[in-house]
């Protein structure tokens, strides 16, 4: 499923935008649209209906277009390699994967630019994702075979990633479980929340590491993988994530993001079934912002 956001106020037929947004023709577009391949909001719709903004446009993974994306020189934190995977540390601040109408300077063109990977239109080698703000440890498949075993890896929970949050706000208890679906926001497409409405299921495990006098230093462990759920489940309990621009209050560098890292990541090696355990800090900057808020 390839999903668009409309970020701007326009005034134009979902055909037409969507034809100049692909760089398709206009026929296919309205092709898909006849076939209910092309949802808007999770809704079907006509040829002439009018983009706005924050609508929500879902194409059917079924596209048949070929979107080139080049490879660049960009440097990657590469942690492990091995013949058939990589565990890179992903920067604060890049996107991973290209999507229309931004297909440069993401990871995967970083990733083409050093490796061949598993054949995937858009994101190439890429089994899972973190949010452009969100920096650390993820997985990258080199061919077709480990991305389908590690794809089936963490769609049955064989993968563990651990989080490292700051949140505002003291935790008094020491564990917890936030067990509740997310759906996108009605309101604000850019935006996801905990609904009933069109939702998944969502499950995320939290530990309290330190507290401070008005904020508390957790890790997550996820059992599902949904858009941004530690930020959204920790909001929604009251406890939202530091520094993020969407769920969050104190917002104390607008160039960074929220502090959430993805520190550890543990699986079997699909090929030997070699247990694998990576472990990577925090970026300096998430600790810079860390200190200036707790000591305040």
């Amino acid at each position: 499923m390839i999903e668009i956001v409309v970020e701007d106020n326009i005034d134009m037929r979902i055909d037409s935008y969507l034809a100049e947004k692909l760089n398709i023709s206009r026929s296919k577009v309205q092709k898909l649209i006849k076939q209910e391949k092309i949802l808007v909001n999770e809704r079907k719709v006509n040829n002439n209906y009018l983009v706005t903004k924050n609508d929500c446009i879902q194409i059917n993974d079924e596209l048949d277009f070929e979107i080139h994306v080049d490879a660049e020189d960009i440097p990657i934190d590469v942690i492990y390699e091995n013949d058939d995977l990589l565990v890179i540390n992903k920067e604060s601040g890049m996107v991973v994967h290209p999507a229309p109408g931004n297909y440069h300077n993401t990871l995967v063109n970083a990733l083409l630019g050093k490796y061949s990977l598993s054949n995937d239109k858009i994101r190439p080698g890429i089994v899972h994702r973190l949010d452009k703000d969100t920096s650390g440890l993820m997985l990258v498949a080199k061919n077709d075979e480990t991305h389908g075993k590690l794809a089936e890896m963490i769609k049955d929970r064989k993968v563990k990633r651990t989080y490292l949050a700051l949140v505002s706000g003291v935790i008094n208890h020491e564990t917890g479980t936030i067990d509740a679906p997310i759906g996108r926001d009605p309101k604000n497409r850019e935006k996801m929340m905990v609904t009933d409405i069109n939702s998944k299921n969502a499950i995320t495990h939290f530990k309290v590491l330190n507290r401070f006098k008005n904020h508390t230093l957790i890790e997550c462990n996820l059992d599902t993988g949904r858009t941004h759920q530690i930020r959204v489940h920790m909001s929604y309990i009251g406890y939202p994530i530091v520094n993020d621009p969407l769920y969050g209050k104190e917002i104390i560098d607008k160039d960074f993001g929220q502090l959430l890292h993805s520190q550890k990541i543990s699986f079997n090696n699909p090929r030997d079934n070699e247990k694998l355990f990576f472990e990577v800090d925090a970026p300096k900057k998430f600790y810079d912002i860390m200190e200036e808020v707790v000591n305040k």
